[in-house]
């Protein structure tokens, strides 16, 4: 069963695949070169990723197929974007949540790799599906 419980798990563990991945390359590579390695390591721990995810946009019972990529989607339940920038801008915020919203997924994790502190850095996000969840 999908719980608040497990999905805040599940994000603890992205987040140690980020801690790790950063410990070993630090900061200052090109966000695919971290994509790659956290698939690797998300997978190497038993998680399905799925990497640069179609996100379909539905308007008016349409659906468009559209060039929106995201980057990791982790047990269909954790969308991860990655960025490797000094300074994240808000609209990239709004275009997570957005993406969580298209996707039907629960929690998104904004993880930027242009730190020195990824968990001082990195910005969890949910939404309806998540508050709709059992707690446990």
């Amino acid at each position: 069963m999908i719980t608040k419980k497990l999905i805040t798990q599940l994000s603890y563990q992205i987040v140690g695949c980020a801690i790790a991945v950063h410990k070993t390359l630090g900061p200052g590579l090109l966000e695919s070169v971290y994509e790659k390695c956290m698939k690797y390591e998300l997978e190497k721990r038993g998680h399905k990723v799925e990497q640069q995810v179609v996100v379909p946009v539905v308007y008016d019972d349409l659906v468009f197929d559209t060039e929106l990529r995201a980057d990791l989607l982790v047990d269909k339940l954790v969308l991860v974007e990655l960025k490797a920038i000094e300074t994240i801008p808000p609209i990239q915020d709004a275009k997570l949540i957005t993406y969580m919203k298209l996707l039907e997924v629960p929690q998104g994790l904004m993880i930027n790799f242009f730190t020195d502190n990824i968990t001082k850095s990195m910005k969890p996000f949910v939404n309806e599906y998540f508050r709709d969840l059992p707690d446990e």
